[in-house]
């Protein structure tokens, strides 16, 4: 880690190109995990009700099956799987039925590899600066859930906040203390946010799992971060769904994931925090 810091210029490719290849395992988590859960929640639903057993074979898992294509299920050689580049070299087509490849596969590789750079640029090449781009990799992976299926797993919110309570013990960003409260805090605006607005329309306004990722959140970035994370992903969500809701066509009752801008919000706050604090006290003249 040493020699990293001392050569930068050797560092931060290496975490660049780290990041790639795991941007590309984020991409099977964002597409495979929902249907695992969903696989999950209906066998378990069978069992409950006791329904006759059906052929229902499991989706496939996430680390030891093979990429393939899903439209015509050809399994990906090591050449059609490298990060971005196989992308560009297929022209966005799969090799076996020419079908358009998704750009989020190159979008969420590329996107991983620059806020990792970023993390270790900000925190070194210590383990500051892993547990940074851990942070990173998670918030990746849920936004990606999110925006495509409006679900936040459980199985990313929940050790994604245990990560950063065990990270406050050795005060690797802060003390234990401010982490807990700010996990309780996380969770417990939201959630209130949540009960008002149930008993005053009797409608739910968002989903459970933004408690736990803005719990999550507030074990990172302590006590302090959890109001400037609530009001910049306020803002971010506003102007962001508005306008994906115009180019949709669609009214303001349309459900949008509010998690990719708890995300956004959150890893902003995690990385410049303080300054952007110390800016808005200078601003008001605090």
């Amino acid at each position: 880690m040493a020699y990293l810091d001392q050569n930068p210029e050797l560092g931060y490719p290496l975490v660049a190109g780290l990041g790639l290849l795991v941007g590309s395992f984020l991409n099977v988590v964002i597409l495979r995990l929902p249907r695992r859960m969903e696989w999950e929640w209906k066998r378990d639903a069978r069992e409950v009700l006791e329904e006759p057993e059906l052929y229902d074979p499991p989706p496939p898992g996430i680390v030891v099956e093979r990429s393939h294509c899903p439209h015509c299920g050809h399994q990906l050689s090591w050449y059609e799987n490298i990060p971005v580049l196989s992308w560009l070299a297929l022209r966005g087509r799969c090799r076996s039925c020419r079908a358009p490849i998704s750009i989020q596969y190159p979008l969420v590789e590329l996107v991983t590899a620059l806020l990792c750079t970023l993390c270790v640029w900000q925190f070194g090449f210590g383990w500051q600066g892993f547990g940074a781009c851990l942070l990173t990799c998670f918030l990746v992976a849920l936004s990606g859930i999110d925006l495509r299926t409006q679900l936040l797993p459980d199985s990313l919110t929940l050790p994604l906040m245990w990560l950063g309570l065990v990270a406050s013990l050795d005060n690797l960003y802060m003390p234990a203390k401010p982490a807990l409260l700010g996990a309780i805090a996380g969770y417990a605006s939201l959630w209130s946010v949540w009960w008002v607005f149930k008993q005053v329309t009797g409608k739910e306004g968002m989903g459970h799992g933004d408690f736990k990722l803005l719990a999550a959140l507030g074990a990172w970035v302590g006590l302090a971060g959890v109001l400037p994370i609530i009001l910049l992903s306020s803002v971010v969500g506003a102007v962001a769904g508005s306008i994906w809701l115009a180019m949709k066509g669609r009214d303001r009752a349309t459900p949008i994931p509010f998690g990719p801008y708890l995300a956004i919000a959150g890893w902003v706050v995690f990385m410049w925090g303080e300054q952007l604090i110390g800016l808005y006290k200078g601003y008001a003249g605090l």
